[in-house]
């Protein structure tokens, strides 16, 4: 056997260059990865939108397929603070954001300007329901005694939401009440940051209703601070929400389209929206995530990229139709933002 030539200066310097030419190729074929992910959460921390996002993110990186997660909450009117984020870091698909209803009522409004409609849809994940709550204690026993006193007094009680007039969780109550009768421009409504801070100002008296989803009210039905006077699902829920009625049982044909989903920035890789889309379908299948949505009183419901994209397009239009029948028109939200941030 003939031992190898001594590998020269020349030579291994040679050799070096070659190995350095290989590496792009073999780099340019390695799959998308992200790198230093993070999730933009639309609203306060602790709320329903903000704790599905940490699940999430907590799955994501626990099954392997990503980073550890920043989650960032940037709270405010029609979701503009997040947006003017991920609109601003177009082609970066390191960073996702929470895709809501909250997301369709805004563009239904005419609040959000194109440049901040520009972003890549990834996935629908579940089904959420609006419930109408009050204390424990309230006078309000059941949607009759709810529909009776504002239509005596239209302003006679609060009415918290969140986070902006107009949106989901506001329609969630003006519509049934409006189908009931009562004059909704003449409520009085009271936009908070989150649910979760119009759940605490209900149970320390400072509201007397909240329109909110289901996740927001778990902890105060559970120790029976609250009550809920209807919720708008096609029938009544399973456990903590066994009792609660729905507005079609007590005459209302009312039920809540809202979601939840993800997006990314505009103007990334087919590549790369393959990764989220597999990576979400994967952590969407967990145990984990099942036992998650099942605690919160979701329904799960997975869509693609082309399949929210074509609900996001009908739910707008409806939408638009309902903000008319409502006599909230894009101005008029508008001025009532402006108003209740005065």
């Amino acid at each position: 056997m003939h031992a190898l030539p001594h590998a020269t200066p020349t030579r291994r310097a040679a050799l070096a260059l070659l190995a350095a030419r290989a590496l792009p190729a073999f780099a340019a074929d390695a799959p998308w990865a992200p790198s230093k992910p993070e999730f933009i959460v639309p609203s306060g921390a602790g709320a329903a939108l903000d704790s599905a996002a940490r699940k999430l993110t907590e799955l994501l990186a626990r099954e392997g397929l990503t980073e550890s997660f920043v989650v960032s909450n940037r709270s405010g009117a029609h979701s503009i603070q997040a947006l003017e984020i991920l609109q601003r870091q177009a082609g970066n698909a390191n960073v996702l954001m929470t895709l809501s209803s909250g997301y369709v009522t805004s563009v239904a409004q005419g609040a959000l300007p194109p440049r901040l409609q520009e972003f890549t849809p990834l996935a629908t994940l579940v089904r959420e329901f609006t419930t109408v709550v009050v204390r424990a204690d309230s006078p309000v026993q059941n949607v009759q005694d709810l529909v009776a006193t504002l239509r005596r007094d239209p302003a006679g009680l609060s009415i918290g939401i969140a986070t902006t007039l107009g949106n989901h969780i506001h329609l969630g109550i003006a519509q049934p009440l409006k189908q009931a009768g009562v004059p909704v421009r003449e409520l009085r409504v009271v936009p908070y940051k989150s649910s979760a801070e119009s759940m605490t100002a209900l149970a320390g008296g400072h509201l007397d209703v909240v329109s909110a989803t289901t996740p927001n009210l778990l902890p105060y039905l559970q120790a029976k601070r609250v009550r809920v006077i209807a919720i708008a699902a096609e029938q009544r829920l399973a456990g903590a929400f066994a009792d609660a009625p729905t507005w079609k049982e007590q005459g209302v044909d009312y039920v809540s389209d809202s979601f939840q989903g993800v997006m990314t920035t505009a103007r990334i890789t087919p590549a790369q929206q393959q990764f989220w889309v597999q990576a979400l379908q994967r952590v969407t299948q967990t145990a984990d995530w099942q036992a998650f949505v099942a605690l919160n009183q979701w329904k799960p419901h997975f869509l693609g990229p082309q399949d929210t994209q074509a609900a996001l397009r009908k739910q707008i239009a409806q939408t638009q139709a309902l903000l008319g029948e409502l006599n909230l028109q894009p101005s008029d939200a508008a001025t009532q933002v402006q108003a209740a941030a005065r």
